[in-house]
């Protein structure tokens, strides 16, 4: 059973996660607007995983005996820069992530909720693997000054990226 103070922050985290899927959502549309279509698939995928990970934390706090309270999800913006500008602020909310589900592991311990605090630790794992994967492209990203082909051969790669399973 979740205390109040637990349930309480899920429900914001899962708040947290279905904004991620909306502002990826955004950066797809974005993508496409300024033609680059294969990072307009890659934020659709991330538009997905994001809302796997909303739909995890809302199963679990059903599955507490919990009350789910959805909350309204703010506007993103709807321009984002260059290529480069759009993954560091894709990097920036994914940090902002971390931050918050490591927030959510001290407050399951403070809580005594062990149950909650081992269920947190995929998501532990997996923002590692999201701030990894937006550092590479970030490092990737970089070359454009060097070679003016970079951006076109990102595009490439980021439509081979493969849905959630």
């Amino acid at each position: 059973m979740l205390s109040e103070k637990m349930e309480e922050a899920l429900n914001e985290q899962i708040n947290k996660e279905l904004y991620s899927s909306y502002l990826y959502l955004a950066m797809s549309a974005y993508s496409s607007s300024v033609g680059l279509p294969g990072f307009a698939h890659w934020f659709r995928v991330q538009v997905e995983e994001e809302s796997i990970h909303a739909m995890k934390l809302f199963d679990y706090v059903n599955n507490q005996s919990g009350r789910v309270r959805l909350k309204e999800i703010k506007e993103p913006p709807m321009e984002f820069g260059t290529a480069m500008n759009m993954f560091q602020q894709t990097l920036k909310h994914e940090q902002f992530i971390t931050r918050s589900i490591h927030e959510l592991v001290e407050l399951a311990h403070a809580e005594k909720d062990e149950a909650t605090a081992s269920f947190l630790q995929w998501y532990v794992e997996e923002q590692v693997e999201e701030e990894e994967n937006d550092n590479e492209i970030i490092a990737k990203l970089r070359g454009v000054d060097k070679n003016e082909y970079v951006i076109p051969s990102v595009d490439q790669e980021l439509a081979k990226r493969l849905p959630p399973r």
